[in-house]
C-alpha cells in the first residue's frame, strides 16, 4: 500500500510536549473526548519516534507569531507523520481543536447543535502543511451577560464548572481569547479559575472595575464616595489585582456607581460634567497606576459607555495613555449610543479621527432593555448591517478588543457564528452567510433553510424609522405588560409615559391599538413562516429536525406567539375602553392562551440535557406576562360580571327556557375563566 496519506484510527498514538500546563491538559483532554466519540477509544499516548502525531511547544522557527501553530507532514518508518508546532500556550490549544474539527469533523457549536461527529472507522488526511492565519482582533471574545438561562439550568448557585465548560470551549473553537465570565456572580463561583484553566484571558464587567469586590458589598455602611473614601476603594482595588496577578487579565478600568449606575446618582456633589469627568479620570488614573506597579505592562481597557462616552466626547474625561478604549453599540447592531428609557440621541459610538491610542469594540448578539431588544431569540437585524458595522469599526482602528455580549449562546449561534468570522478574518461574506451556517446543519436543504433564516430576519417588526429599529422577543412582553397596568390603575387618559420611545405621545387607547396593528401584523407573518418551518421540519433528518426545531420553528413560534398575545391583550383595551366588557374578557382569554403556548414552545425545547434550560427566563419573562394578562382577564369579570360571577353566563350564554325557572341553589355555579371565555368567544364570534 503506498503511504501518501496520514490514516487516523483508533490504533493512532499521539506524542505530547515534555511540560503541559493545566490548560493544554484541558484542551488534550477535549481532542481525546472528541477522538474516542470518532474511533471508539482515546489516541495512544507514545514517544515521539513511535507517533502519528507529534505535538510540540515553542522552540522552533515554524510557529512563531502569538497563538500560531503549523502542521507540517514527514514520513517515518514507512508512514506519515503530522508534525504540530506551536508558538505558545494558546497555539496549542487551537491546534488541537483544528485537528478536532478539520480531522475529526466536530463542529464549533456541536454542544449546542446537539451534533455529535459521526463514527468512523478510518480516516485518511492528504499531508497537506497548514499555518494558522493571524487573526484579525488581537483580544476577542464573549461577556457571558444576562445569563439567567444558564444559571437556572443547574440546581447549584452559582454555576457549578458543567455550565461553563461548553462555554469557553466553545469560545475557543470559535477562535476566541477572552471571556468577562458572567456578570455580579458570588465571589466563591468556580467560572473565572474555569476560564483560567481553560486557557482564556479573562476581563470584568464595567461595573466591577478590576474585578474587585462591590463597595456596599464590602463596606454596606461606608459612603461610595471616592473623594471621602478612597482608600477603602483603593484597598478593594489592590485585593483584586493580587488575587489575579498570576493569570492572563485584560483589566477592565472605569469609575461608575453601585449597581451599574452613574456614580452621581448617590453622590449628588458631583453636579456638573466637569466634576463628574475630572473625578471618573482621577479613579482610573489610579487603578491604572496600582495596576502597573503590581503588573507592570499589564494589559487594560475602559469603557466609552453610556454617560461616560457623553463625558468623553466633551472632554472631561482624559484615560492614560496605553489603556483601550472600548465602543459600543446600542444593543441592536448599530454603533451609536444606545436609547435610555424614552431617550435616544444615537451618537456616533466610534472613535474619530483625532481618537489616538487603541481602541476596541463591545458588541451585542444579545441585548436585555425592557423595551425591544433580543434576548431568548437571536438578533433581528440582517447580516449585512452586522458586517457593514464591524467592518467600519476595524477601518476607525477599533480592532484591539472585540467584546461579544453572548447572553445565553444556545438562542444565538447564527450571529455568534458570524461575528467570530469577522474577528478571525477581518470581513464576512453577508450575502451567503446564512448559506455557510445552514451548510454545517442542514446540508440536504442549504437553500431552503437559509432563505427560512433570512426570512426570520426580514420579517421582524420595524418600530422605528432607523434600520436597526427592529423588534424582538421583548416587544411583546415588556409592552404588554405595561399597557395592562396602565389599564387596570386607571391611567387611561393621558400617554403612557414610558411607552414613548415605540408609539410617541399618543393618547393612552391610540398607543394600545398603535401595539396592537404591529403586533397582529407581525403575528401574521410570523405564521406563515412557522407553517414553512414545520414542512421543511418534516423532511429533514430526525437529528437535524431536531436542532432545527429548537433553533429556527422555536425561535420563530416563540415571536408568532408573543405577538398574537400582545395584539389580543391590545384588542382586550380597546373593547375594554369602550365598555365591551365580555368582548374584552375573551379577548383577553386569548392572550392568556396565546402566551401558554409560549411557554409551551419553550417547553418543548428542554429535552434531554436541555431539561431547565428555560426555568430561569427572568428578563423576558413569559410567566409574569402570563400572570399579568390573566390578572387582567379576572379584573375585566369585575365589569358586569360581579359579585356573583354567573351573570355573563346567565346574559348570554343560558338558555331562554332556564332563565325562566333559574334558581340558584341549582344554577349558580360561576364558570372558571377559561370555560366562560371559551363559551363567550363562540357566541360572540371572536
Amino acid at each position: 500500500m503506498k503511504h501518501d496519506h496520514l490514516f487516523l484510527s483508533e490504533d493512532t498514538r499521539l506524542s505530547l510536549p515534555e511540560t503541559l500546563s493545566v490548560p493544554i491538559t484541558n484542551a488534550l483532554d477535549i481532542f481525546s473526548r472528541d477522538f474516542a466519540k470518532v474511533f471508539g477509544r482515546a489516541p495512544e499516548i507514545a514517544p515521539e519516534g513511535e507517533a502519528d502525531i507529534v505535538l510540540r511547544l515553542g522552540g522552533n522557527a515554524v510557529a512563531t507569531e502569538p497563538e500560531s501553530f503549523a502542521i507540517e507532514f514527514v514520513v517515518e518508518g514507512g508512514h506519515v507523520v503530522a508534525r504540530v508546532d506551536a508558538a505558545d500556550e494558546l497555539g496549542l490549544i487551537y491546534a488541537l481543536l483544528y485537528l478536532s474539527s478539520d480531522w475529526l469533523g466536530v463542529d464549533p457549536f456541536w454542544f449546542w447543535a446537539d451534533r455529535e461527529p459521526e463514527r468512523r472507522g478510518r480516516i485518511a488526511i492528504a499531508p497537506k502543511p497548514y499555518r494558522s492565519a493571524e487573526r484579525s482582533v488581537r483580544y476577542r471574545g464573549w461577556f457571558v451577560n444576562d445569563e439567567v438561562c444558564l444559571i437556572g439550568w443547574t440546581d447549584v448557585y452559582p454555576p457549578p464548572a458543567e455550565i461553563w465548560k461548553p462555554v469557553f470551549e466553545t469560545l475557543l473553537r470559535l477562535g476566541g481569547n477572552l471571556v468577562i465570565p458572567g456578570t455580579d456572580l458570588p465571589r466563591d463561583g468556580v467560572q473565572t479559575e474555569v476560564a483560567a484553566e481553560m486557557g482564556l484571558y479573562v476581563s470584568q464587567h464595567h461595573a466591577e472595575p478590576l474585578g474587585a469586590e462591590m463597595f456596599f458589598r464590602a463596606h454596606p455602611n461606608e459612603e461610595a464616595s471616592f473623594d471621602r473614601n478612597g482608600a477603602l476603594f483603593e484597598t478593594l482595588w489592590r485585593e483584586a489585582i493580587e488575587r489575579q496577578k498570576d493569570r492572563k487579565v485584560v483589566w477592565a478600568l472605569g469609575f461608575r456607581g453601585q449597581g451599574d449606575c452613574p456614580f452621581w446618582e448617590q453622590d449628588p456633589d458631583y453636579d456638573t460634567p466637569a466634576r463628574q469627568g475630572e473625578l471618573i479620570s482621577r479613579a482610573v488614573r489610579r487603578q491604572y497606576d496600582l495596576l502597573q506597579s503590581i503588573v507592570p505592562g499589564a494589559p487594560c481597557l475602559t469603557y466609552v459607555y453610556g454617560e461616560i462616552a457623553e463625558l468623553y466626547r466633551a472632554g472631561h474625561v482624559d484615560f492614560p495613555e496605553g489603556v483601550t478604549r472600548i465602543w459600543s453599540d446600542n444593543g441592536y447592531g448599530r454603533m451609536v449610543s444606545r436609547r435610555q428609557h424614552n431617550h435616544s440621541l444615537r451618537v456616533p459610538s466610534l472613535p474619530e479621527a483625532g481618537d489616538a491610542g487603541l481602541h476596541g469594540i463591545y458588541y451585542h448578539a444579545t441585548f436585555h432593555d425592557l423595551q425591544a431588544s433580543s434576548h431568548l431569540t437571536m438578533l433581528p437585524v440582517s447580516s449585512a448591517l452586522i458586517v457593514d458595522e464591524l467592518e467600519a469599526a476595524f477601518a476607525a482602528k477599533a480592532d484591539e478588543v472585540l467584546l461579544l455580549n453572548c447572553g445565553n449562546i444556545r438562542p444565538h449561534l447564527y450571529t455568534l457564528d458570524l461575528v467570530a468570522m469577522l474577528w478571525n478574518d477581518g470581513k464576512a461574506d453577508a450575502g451567503k452567510a446564512p448559506e455557510h451556517f445552514s451548510r454545517r446543519y442542514f446540508p440536504a436543504h442549504v437553500g431552503a433553510v437559509a432563505a427560512l433564516i433570512r426570512r426570520f430576519i426580514d420579517i421582524a417588526t420595524p418600530y422605528g424609522p432607523h434600520e436597526d429599529d427592529r423588534a424582538g422577543d421583548e416587544f411583546y412582553h415588556h409592552p404588554a405588560r405595561s399597557l395592562a397596568g396602565h389599564l387596570m390603575r386607571g391611567e387611561t387618559i393621558a400617554t403612557a409615559e414610558d411607552l414613548l420611545w415605540a408609539t410617541g405621545r399618543l393618547p393612552f387607547s391610540d398607543q394600545a391599538r398603535w401595539f396592537e396593528k404591529l403586533a397582529r401584523e407581525a403575528a401574521t407573518r410570523y405564521r406563515a413562516l412557522e407553517d414553512d418551518c414545520e414542512a421543511l421540519a418534516a423532511r429533514l433528518p430526525e437529528a437535524e429536525a431536531l436542532f432545527f426545531r429548537d433553533f429556527l420553528l422555536f425561535q420563530t413560534r416563540f415571536l408568532r406567539t408573543g405577538a398574537e398575545g400582545l395584539s389580543c391583550l391590545s384588542r382586550s383595551i380597546e373593547a375594554f375602553l369602550g365598555r365591551q366588557y365580555p368582548q374584552a374578557f375573551v379577548h383577553a382569554a386569548k392572550s392568556v392562551w396565546a402566551y401558554r403556548e409560549t411557554l409551551a414552545a419553550m417547553e418543548a425545547t428542554e429535552h434531554g440535557k436541555w431539561r431547565h434550560f428555560f426555568r430561569a427566563d427572568w428578563l423576558t419573562n413569559v410567566k409574569i406576562t402570563l400572570y399579568t394578562v390573566e390578572t387582567l382577564r379576572s379584573y375585566y369579570r369585575m365589569f358586569g360580571d360581579n359579585p356573583d360571577f354567573f351573570i355573563w353566563h346567565k346574559a348570554y350564554l343560558m338558555p331562554e327556557s332556564e332563565k325562566k325557572i333559574y334558581l340558584e341553589n341549582t344554577h349558580r355555579n360561576p364558570p372558571s375563566d377559561d370555560l366562560l371565555a371559551e363559551r363567550l368567544q363562540l357566541h360572540f364570534g371572536l
